[in-house]
């Protein structure tokens, strides 16, 4: 009789060991990430993908420029007043702290009077195009959360393309094509982000939304982040549910929205009319005082930290993953296939642990 009791509770043993191995727990935080929230009913526990908050992605960047001396001040030269472009009696120089303007004033805390930025060189050789890349790089996989914003100190340029790269800067391609004249410049109909729709959500598009030329009130360039997301969770971003479905079942939505590098690429600085004053060339030049770029660590739903590590980024890997994406099993978990988790809620979804 005990051998009979024993053997029928082993059999029911291997049978819930069986089910548990197919389908998430939702009591332990290893398999499914879990929060407490308030309802109508009191606190309960709300079930989500494993993935880092949302942080300032510039405090990690790093930044290069081409050409590398583009920076004015070196030598010493004069250009015009931002706000008057025939006032031309500003300096730059770079051996002087109070009169340089250095690549990372782009990234220092804004707010200060008189604010501070990053400044190239005048477009003293014209008709020489003024081309100026600034590539920003995390050596490190993340999503975008929220606008890129970019904020100018001169005119916002007449024409410039906004690129993003996966794959460290090996390859780029365009995210945004920015100008006066989007026909003239890039032979592309001028759109906004608002004539876009879910099906044509991936558009790469030309805006001449922020190309304006010496307006003092209108500094900032947008890359539209949050009215993309609005196409799927409502435009007040309370359907997230809806925009985490798309994602999970969407390889080239998700791979939209990540990057490893971006690049601003500044072709012709604003001019605020047809043609080139070449009596007063100062007047021409391309100033950034602020980016900002929202966004988490890419850990492919197998994460909820990431921490920084010798100057690098790095997701904290559950589930028995590793790596700096968590992109594949650890050593003896290797039974199946490595799987990224899911946005999808339990049942649907699955932390896939290897």
């Amino acid at each position: 009789m005990y051998l009979s009791r024993f053997l029928s509770l082993h059999a029911l043993w291997v049978t819930v060991s069986s089910v548990m191995q197919h389908y998430p727990s939702v009591w332990g935080h290893y398999d499914v990430c879990k929060t407490q929230i308030y309802t109508e009913e009191g606190k309960v526990w709300d079930y989500m993908a494993c993935q880092p908050e949302a942080r300032d992605m510039i405090k990690y960047v790093k930044v290069a420029l081409d050409p590398p001396d583009i920076t004015c001040g070196d030598p010493p030269e004069t250009f015009c007043a931002m706000g008057n472009p025939y006032m031309c009696n500003n300096e730059c120089d770079a051996s002087t702290q109070e009169l340089a303007h250095p690549p990372e004033l782009m990234f220092d805390l804004e707010g200060r009077h008189p604010s501070t930025f990053w400044q190239s060189t005048t477009w003293k050789d014209y008709p020489k195009p003024l081309h100026v890349n600034i590539t920003l790089s995390w050596n490190k996989t993340i999503e975008l959360t929220d606008n890129i914003v970019i904020t100018f100190e001169s005119g916002r340029p007449d024409q410039m393309i906004l690129e993003k790269s996966l794959d460290y800067g090996r390859t780029w391609q365009p995210y945004q094509y920015y100008a006066t004249d989007c026909l003239d410049a890039f032979h592309m109909d001028p759109k906004s982000v608002r004539d876009l729709s879910q099906h044509t959500v991936l558009e790469i598009i030309c805006t001449e939304e922020y190309s304006t030329g010496y307006m003092t009130n209108s500094k900032i360039i947008h890359f539209e982040i949050k009215d993309r997301f609005a196409f799927f969770a409502g435009p007040r971003l309370h359907n997230m549910a809806s925009l985490y479905g798309q994602l999970d079942t969407t390889k080239k939505l998700r791979d939209f929205f990540t990057i490893t590098d971006l690049r601003i690429r500044l072709l012709r600085p604003a001019t605020g009319e047809i043609y080139v004053d070449e009596q007063h060339l100062a007047r021409y030049f391309y100033a950034i005082s602020d980016i900002r770029v929202y966004g988490r660590c890419k850990c492919n739903l197998h994460a909820t930290g990431c921490k920084e590590e010798n100057k690098r980024l790095l997701c904290e890997c559950e589930h028995n993953t590793t790596g700096p994406d968590c992109g594949k099993c650890k050593k003896n978990y290797q039974g199946r296939p490595w799987s990224p988790g899911s946005y999808l809620p339990i049942p649907k979804g699955t932390a896939n642990i290897c």
